[in-house]
């Protein structure tokens, strides 16, 4: 992560917080573009305006702040099904669910590894292959992770939504 990055997750995050969310991550694009990604606290699902709401306030705390020199959109989005692993807690939550991990360098001869999550034991992202074995990855040594697109994911979004819809 770079400064620049650190430095508006640092104006980001109190705002974001305050609102009732939690951030997921901070990215720039080369094409200018800020996304914000970002859930709400509780674990309910996320919809259109939660993002207008909280874009609308990051863009005054970033009006504010000014920590971009250059032109940029911002956009804020909540993680979506796939949804990168960012956090540590987020290799627990998601344990059982397929995810795609890469490494800046190689762990145990490969940068990228794919299969299901086991968790997280200290800092080490366990996970079944698909050949079967099992496998540590450093978590600080992971560059990317996200998961994989599966039925049991979209199950589990889906009754995540109804449930949601149920409390209303």
């Amino acid at each position: 992560m770079t400064d620049l990055l650190r430095r508006l997750e640092d104006i980001v995050a109190p705002t974001i917080v305050g609102m009732g969310y939690e951030l997921v991550r901070v990215a720039l694009s080369r094409g200018g573009t800020l996304q914000i990604m970002i859930e709400p606290a509780d674990g309910r699902p996320m919809d259109v305006e939660d993002c207008a709401g909280v874009s609308r306030a990051l863009s005054a705390v970033l009006d504010v702040e000014d920590p971009i020199t250059s032109a940029y959109t911002l956009e804020v989005s909540s993680p979506g099904i796939d949804r990168p692993l960012t956090r540590a807690k987020d290799y627990a939550r998601w344990t059982g669910h397929m995810a795609r991990l890469e490494t800046a360098e190689p762990v145990e001869g490969r940068r990228r590894f794919k299969g299901t999550l086991l968790g997280l034991e200290d800092g080490i992202v366990k996970l079944r292959l698909e050949d079967g074995q099992e496998t540590g990855v450093p978590l600080s040594a992971v560059s990317r992770a996200k998961l994989e697109m599966t039925d049991a994911l979209l199950e589990e979004h889906r009754l995540a939504q109804q449930g949601a819809g149920q409390a209303h």
